[in-house]
């Protein structure tokens, strides 16, 4: 069993990205291992494709993209609904 939340940040810089780096990690605890993957590298971009990822920003917490990116951008209410900001 993993001692951390792993929670992936897909950003291409934009403001809203910006953002949403920010609110990740207000809310990201101790045990949250947050990774910023940049959007303009190939392997990001089909690491994205993986997920299912349509739009950016999206956060991916432990392989599974977050309710929240599914339709829409990052919302706090769902992030934490989804671990973010959680201890283990």
């Amino acid at each position: 069993m993993s001692k951390t939340r792993k929670i992936e940040v897909f950003s291409a810089g934009c403001a809203v990205c910006e953002d949403t780096i920010t609110l990740i990690n207000k809310v990201a605890c101790p045990s949250c291992e947050v990774e910023i993957l940049d959007m303009h590298k190939p392997e990001v971009s089909k690491k994205a494709r993986r997920y299912g990822i349509r739009s950016i920003p999206a956060v991916v917490v432990d392989g599974r993209l977050a309710d929240c990116c599914v339709g829409r951008g990052p919302d706090e209410a769902m992030l934490r609904a989804a671990g973010v900001g959680q201890p283990l």
